[in-house]
C-alpha cells in the first residue's frame, strides 16, 4: 500500500476550509480526507447556508466545500449569492453533491465553482486543486 504524505501550504496566513454540509457523516469523511492529506488548513463546518454566512462575515475564508441539498436553501444558489459580492467572490468553491444534476451544474458554473463532484468520488485532489486556484484577472474592456 502505498503511504500518503501531507501536503503543508506555509504562508503568513492559515489557510482555512469551510464546509458547508448537514450531514454528519459526510461532514467527518470530508475532515478526515483534510485530515489526513493536509497540513496548514483549518477546517471549519458550517450545517445550513446561514451558519456559513455567519462563519465568513467573522473570518477570512480560503475555500469552500459546499452540498447542494441544505435545510436553509441550495448550495448553487449560495454559490451565485457569493459570486456577487466582491469580498467573496474570488473564493474557490467545490461542490460535493449526492445527485449533481445538470441545473446544479448551470447554476455552478454561472457562480464560477471549480468543480462538481459526486460524495462518493471526492477525494484529496479537489481539495489541492481548490487550494491552488488562481482566480484569472479579468480583462480590461
Amino acid at each position: 500500500m502505498q503511504q500518503q504524505s501531507a501536503i503543508t501550504y506555509p504562508g503568513a496566513t492559515t489557510k482555512t476550509c469551510l464546509i458547508v454540509e448537514d450531514n454528519i457523516f459526510d461532514q467527518e469523511r470530508i475532515k478526515r480526507i483534510m485530515d489526513k492529506s493536509f497540513n496548514g488548513v483549518f477546517v471549519a463546518v458550517a450545517s445550513t447556508i446561514d451558519e456559513a454566512r455567519q462563519h465568513m462575515a467573522r473570518y477570512q475564508t480560503s475555500m469552500i466545500l459546499l452540498d447542494n441539498n441544505l435545510p436553509d436553501g441550495t448550495g448553487a444558489n449560495f454559490a451565485l449569492e457569493l459570486a456577487e459580492k466582491p469580498e467573496f467572490a474570488k473564493i474557490p468553491i467545490v461542490m460535493v453533491s449526492d445527485w449533481p444534476t445538470p441545473f446544479m451544474f448551470d447554476k455552478a458554473q454561472s457562480a464560477g465553482v471549480i468543480h462538481v463532484v459526486n460524495k462518493s468520488d471526492f477525494g484529496a485532489r479537489y481539495i489541492h486543486a481548490a487550494l491552488n486556484y488562481k482566480p484569472q484577472q479579468q480583462r480590461a474592456s
